[in-house]
């Protein structure tokens, strides 16, 4: 029997978190270092209402899909493991988690590195939280997303896209060291605009390399004697590495400085610049870049409406971010789109 979908204006809770946009700081936060998301004003929202038993359906909207599940067992559906964790782990937590009827809609694209599993994470917390009264604070709502993410969707994230999706705006990005979760509100140099395309290549997390990148980083963090490459001091120490996992880390050694430096930085140019050198970076370096992403970014960077531009997100596919003059957003994305379909690629902007 196919379960029964709760309508969102019948629900006795009613939750939403926004996606992300990272500008810089990729690959670094799962090695405890620096990242500068900001939100971005697509969303998702959840809806709940108790059903009076102990299963609990839930309905995604856009994926025209319905499944039934209880706690005792995880449901087969992969869209369904970020919500059924988020359950678990909030009854974990002591919540007493009655049967629930639950429903999903989401502006956020998915599979495009704007973090919507972290906003579906994040509003099904939001949302149990009103439901349920819960004494769940933002970052508390953060670190459990992430749990739900790494321990049933499988994939090994850092912990930026939940604290981007439960504490980050839309008109500043925040610094967050994500070792110590200390953050701090930075605004986006003066006369600037962010633009977010997709290149049209879709990607999976967990069926990329994602994970393999995550477990050179640690292996290479082994051989130089730290617990994260966050430790290493001075890009010399990377020498004694072989040569793929030297890469690796030198990435991660890099970004974490563009990062600090873009926060301090008031001047679009430089930030721009800082960019581009993260995109290269993560081309050569952690190579989880593709042609597309590639060639979508050097048109991008060509443009004189851009200050810079860079991959954004896990890489492998996905959306491309830039910093553009504000007055310029729409020409560029248009007249950018228009050359990258002239490839005979069909896509939209994405944010």
């Amino acid at each position: 029997m196919k379960p029964a979908d709760p309508p969102m204006q019948a629900a006795e809770a009613l939750a939403e978190a926004p996606g992300r946009v990272n500008l810089l700081g990729e690959h670094t936060d799962y090695n405890d270092g620096f990242v500068l998301p900001v939100a971005i004003a697509q969303r998702t929202r959840v809806a709940m209402r108790r059903n009076g038993g102990t299963q609990f359906t839930l309905r995604a909207e856009e994926l025209g899909a319905s499944v039934r599940f209880s706690l005792d067992a995880p449901p087969g559906e992969h869209f369904a493991s970020y919500v059924y964790g988020c359950l678990v782990l909030a009854r974990e937590q002591g919540a007493e988690i009655p049967g629930l009827d639950i429903s999903v809609g989401s502006k956020v694209p998915i599979g495009v590195g704007l973090s919507s599993s972290a906003a579906l994470e994040v509003a099904t917390l939001r949302c149990l939280r009103q439901l349920l009264h819960l004494d769940f604070d933002d970052v508390r709502i953060a670190q459990l997303a992430q749990r739900a993410e790494i321990e049933y969707a499988k994939v090994r994230c850092g912990i930026m896209d939940q604290m981007a999706s439960s504490l980050a705006a839309t008109d500043r990005a925040l610094l967050i060291d994500t070792r110590s979760l200390q953050r701090q509100d930075v605004p986006l140099p003066a006369g600037s605009a962010v633009l977010v395309l997709d290149s049209g290549v879709a990607r999976s997390l967990a069926a990329s390399g994602y994970n393999q990148r995550r477990g050179e980083c640690e292996e290479a963090a082994r051989r130089l004697g730290r617990a994260s490459l966050r430790d290493v001091e001075r890009l010399e120490e990377l020498e004694v590495l072989p040569d793929l996992l030297k890469r690796r880390a030198r990435h991660v050694f890099t970004e974490n400085a563009r990062v600090l430096q873009a926060a301090r930085a008031t001047d679009p140019q430089l930030f721009g610049e800082l960019m581009n050198a993260s995109h290269a970076s993560l081309r050569d370096d952690y190579e989880v870049s593709t042609p597309q992403l590639d060639e979508l970014v050097a048109l991008l960077q060509a443009h004189a409406g851009v200050y810079g531009a860079r991959l954004t997100g896990a890489g492998f596919g996905g959306a491309c971010v830039a910093l553009c003059r504000a007055e310029a957003v729409q020409q560029v994305a248009d007249e950018v789109l228009q050359r990258y379909r002239g490839a005979g690629r069909q896509l939209v902007p994405a944010a």
